[in-house]
């Protein structure tokens, strides 16, 4: 992976390194540092390689790149320092989630893109000192898959009670003066604190659009009190070298866990009854209807990052572990970009179709590997050959030529079309406690 400028890494983590060592330290001069070029071209870099389709003014990273991308940033940057810029409105975007609902995303163009970028990477130095070990989203060195060996850790040590919680559109409800106090405690420059603004009320009048570089990091934030919150109960309930409480989040999922031992009894109760107490004054609230408390050991299972994670017995040599499964949902929505792929296809060759097919396939696979997830993987398959089959089936009666389905084997799939073939299981591996030093330039796994 590319790296960042070394100026630009070093200067992170000198900014991280203050912060780490006197907590109450307030950062000025900070802007400086957002509007120098070799910022805003990482910022580029991360925007581009991110991907993602053009903002409002339809603008491309190619049309960029045609007209020169030196002058775009010198542009933006100009824009900065003499005090003229504005984001332009969001490109709303409805994504449908599994249960007939939309999930809104709001597009920056790429312009606003870097610019939030810019200021992602400068603070987020700040802020990555203040972070709880606790939280896990959208942070340098942590990734889904260090969060979900921490929960299996938790459960099979005796934290059997599992609180599984769902913020109630977390990122629509986050209040805009609360977040700018809690940014404030850390920031005393006055411009880049009218970047933050600038950038999150371009949104609306509440609430952070999820699509944007800025959005995590300041979800983050909002939320870092009450991680650090559970974590003092975690220190002051250990007992022996086991913890009676844990908590873990992820951006907006959040998974709560407790002792299974009776005299721990109604603990969970309590823990969720904090955790209203502590986001009560957010403006945040929990989905009743899909926040539960579950007891693994009654082989209930519970969700978290596409998981459904269940506490089962060992068939070989006693004993139990936690098996992670995908989620329906989650089978469910490869396969409709499949089908998606397939639907826009027009005239595109095969081949050509089963690249951008193994595009998607490789990442859902890659994501999913970690789990128990032999038989979700043997069913997407199943389903990603008897779609493209079909296709290839029907491209040919089209021209006339009747061709059965046997004609078009596994062969000709994988040897010839080139069709996605790497759907080997890896195991999830085991992740100790401690803190997590900065590093400039590196993006969540």
């Amino acid at each position: 992976m590319t790296k960042a400028p070394s100026s630009l890494q070093e200067l992170r983590r000198r900014i991280y390194r203050k912060a780490k060592s006197e907590t109450t330290h307030r950062f000025w001069g900070l802007f400086v540092h957002i509007t120098k070029i070799e910022t805003l071209e990482e910022a580029y870099r991360i925007a581009k390689g991110n991907g993602g389709a053009p903002g409002i003014d339809g603008q491309s990273f190619q049309d960029i790149e045609s007209a020169g991308q030196a002058a775009f940033l010198a542009a933006v940057r100009e824009e900065l320092i003499t005090g003229r810029y504005k984001p332009m409105p969001n490109r709303r975007v409805e994504i449908p989630k599994g249960n007939g609902k939309v999930r809104m995303l709001q597009i920056p163009c790429i312009r606003d893109r870097v610019v939030q970028g810019a200021l992602k990477l400068i603070l987020e130095a700040v802020f990555e000192a203040d972070f709880c070990p606790n939280s896990y989203g959208f942070r340098p060195r942590r990734s889904p898959h260090r969060a979900l060996a921490e929960v299996r850790r938790s459960v099979m040590r005796r934290m059997s009670t599992v609180i599984d919680v769902d913020l109630s559109r977390y990122f629509d409800t986050i209040r805009h003066s609360v977040l700018l106090d809690k940014i404030a405690k850390r920031i005393q420059d006055p411009q880049v604190m009218h970047l933050v603004k600038q950038v999150i009320q371009a949104g609306g009048k509440i609430g952070v659009p999820q699509g944007g570089p800025f959005s995590p990091l300041a979800g983050n934030i909002y939320l870092n009190e009450v991680d650090w919150f559970f974590d003092t109960i975690r220190r002051k309930t250990a007992e022996g070298g086991y913890e009676a409480v844990n908590y873990h989040r992820f951006a907006d999922d959040v998974v709560i866990t407790v002792s299974g031992h009776h005299t721990k009894r109604g603990w969970a109760e309590r823990a969720l009854q904090r955790l209203r107490e502590q986001i009560a004054p957010l403006g945040v609230e929990l989905n009743q209807e899909k926040t539960r408390v579950v007891n693994t050991l009654n082989g209930e299972a519970f969700g978290f990052l596409g998981f459904d994670l269940r506490r089962v017995r060992r068939q070989d040599r006693g004993g139990h572990f936690i098996l992670m499964t995908p989620k329906k949902k989650a089978r469910k929505a490869v396969k409709a970009r499949v089908r998606e792929i397939i639907a826009r296809g027009g005239a595109t060759p095969a081949q050509a179709l089963v690249k951008r097919i193994n595009a998607t396939l490789a990442g859902w696979v890659n994501y999913f590997r970690v789990g128990n997830s032999s038989r979700a993987f043997s069913e997407v398959r199943d389903y990603v050959e008897m779609k493209v089959r079909t296709l290839l089936t029907r491209r040919k009666r089209r021209r006339k030529r009747s061709v059965g389905w046997r004609r078009w084997s596994n062969e000709y799939l994988y040897d010839v079309l080139g069709l996605y073939w790497d759907w080997k299981i890896q195991p999830l591996p085991g992740v100790g406690r401690g803190d997590v030093k900065m590093a400039g330039g590196q993006q969540d796994s």
